[in-house]
């Protein structure tokens, strides 16, 4: 079977952006990703904004990964390196597996457009329990970079040679046909 003769498989989404200023109407980079995913196919299910603070960061976090209906988070912001930036910190206790190519890639990639400023930004990924959890920068370039570059691919049922939305019915345990 061919990549196009795959069908398009939408995942349900919940979009987290993590700041101590940004509402729903001035989050553009939460917006960003949620219309890029809507565009794309997939169903954003969840929508929330958390302050810079670990715990609260954290119980989001836990809260989108039990809920079954959600198997992609993404989060926007607090992967900088300055104190309030604790993102990675608050994922950090959630994690089953890290994926580690995800921030390398959006480092390298990132790398090409803004230079050496790109090692500033703790990007990653990682497998929590059955959910996928992608931790971009605040910022709307970051995120395009992110989606444009990455995610919209790796979401794709029908990219090949794989994908991560293909390995969700193992990481849930279910048998195929």
């Amino acid at each position: 079977m061919s990549s196009s003769d795959r069908e398009f498989i939408p995942v349900h989404v919940a979009v987290l952006t993590v700041s101590d200023t940004r509402t729903i109407e001035t989050d553009t980079s939460g917006r960003l990703a949620v219309d890029r995913l809507t565009e794309a196919g997939h169903r954003v299910i969840r929508r929330a904004i958390v302050r810079d603070d670990r715990e609260a960061i954290c119980a989001a976090l836990k809260g989108f990964i039990d809920d079954p209906e959600v198997e992609v988070v993404i989060t926007t912001g607090g992967t900088g390196v300055t104190p309030r930036d604790v993102t990675p910190e608050a994922l950090a206790p959630l994690v089953t597996k890290p994926i580690p190519g995800f921030g390398e890639l959006f480092r390298w990639l990132s790398f090409a457009e803004i230079g050496t400023s790109t090692i500033q930004s703790r990007a990653e990924a990682a497998l929590c329990g059955t959910t996928y959890v992608f931790l971009l920068p605040g910022s709307t370039g970051a995120v395009r970079t992110a989606f444009d570059k990455i995610l919209l691919q790796q979401l794709d049922h029908r990219h090949r040679p794989c994908n991560f939305v293909e390995l969700l019915p193992r990481i849930r345990g279910e048998r195929p046909g």
